[in-house]
């Protein structure tokens, strides 16, 4: 058994309040076909810090990054307004990655008013994306080819902020394109670059989606969200994959990130961490440091403790 971390930073993870805001998928536009894990009732309830600090127990994480929980998006700003007195009465999160769309005409000033928060240091704004590896948006609005991205992810560079990149391990490469076109961004791919896939093939197109994004050096990893809609979390399939991503990342860009409380739908949060320790352990100790801490303080500009 491997150490567990000294000093945890969740780069990762979720909070909500049903009462203060709306969050469609979560009240009233439930659907678990569409959803990653699948069935998720469990979710629909209210997840504020103390449940957070419930799940984190006696682990040292000293630090997080709250990302856009898909409230309304007409409250993307009061979403942001209220993590923020979040953070400000229970210590947490410490930073902030909202949404906004990057593809709108007045970008620019959208992204403005969210900076108006201290916290903020990204966007997570979603490329459409393919149903699955056969199937295809080339061409739609919103997918990777759209060339409205450019101008927002321009607005995002020049802004120094994060743009977070959520799309299934069949985009990655295209989005590789799209990234090595705007200088200058930085780029942080949560959840492994969601290898949904575990066939050959599948794991085959993820590596080289991966290659693809590490050859950019503005770009990270997010060692997250490895669950499946359709078995349990598995360390023997998993480490395997941790392992590869941060070989072709190297440890200097990759970062922990739980996302809770959906990842809890098919893992605890110690056993999450105990099992990434053991996945991590072949490494020397300053490279892991550098994933469950360091590297997300720098990125993250988050204070040192």
């Amino acid at each position: 058994m491997s150490p567990l971390p000294q000093a945890i930073v969740d780069t990762h993870h979720h909070l909500w309040s049903l009462s203060a805001g709306c969050y469609p998928w979560l009240q009233h536009g439930y659907d678990a076909e569409r959803f990653i894990l699948g069935e998720y009732r469990a979710l629909c309830r209210d997840y504020g810090p103390a449940e957070l600090r419930r799940d984190i127990g006696a682990l040292p994480v000293v630090a997080s990054v709250h990302v856009e929980a898909e409230r309304e998006r007409t409250e993307a700003l009061a979403e942001t307004a209220w993590l923020d007195a979040v953070a400000d009465a229970h210590g947490l999160p410490t930073a902030i990655v909202c949404w906004v769309d990057l593809l709108a005409d007045d970008v620019e000033q959208r992204l403005d008013e969210q900076l108006r928060w201290r916290r903020v240091r990204g966007v997570r704004f979603k490329p459409v994306a393919a149903a699955d590896a056969r199937a295809s948006v080339q061409g739609r609005p919103g997918s990777l080819q759209d060339p409205r991205w450019q101008r927002g992810l321009r607005a995002l560079a020049e802004r120094g902020l994060l743009w977070e990149l959520r799309v299934p391990y069949w985009h990655l490469a295209e989005a590789a394109t799209l990234v090595a076109a705007v200088p200058g961004l930085q780029v942080v791919v949560q959840h492994l670059g969601l290898p949904w896939d575990r066939d050959d093939a599948g794991l085959a197109v993820w590596r080289r989606g991966l290659q693809a994004l590490a050859a950019l050096p503005g770009v990270h990893l997010k060692l997250s969200e490895l669950g499946l809609r359709d078995r349990p979390w598995r360390l023997a399939e998993n480490a395997p994959l941790l392992a590869d991503a941060v070989a072709t990342f190297g440890a200097a860009r990759c970062l922990f990130g739980s996302n809770f409380p959906v990842a809890g739908l098919r893992i605890g949060y110690g056993e999450l961490v105990a099992a990434t320790s053991q996945a991590l352990a072949h490494l020397p100790d300053s490279e892991r440091r550098a994933i469950w801490h360091d590297n997300a303080v720098a990125l993250y500009r988050l204070p040192r403790r």
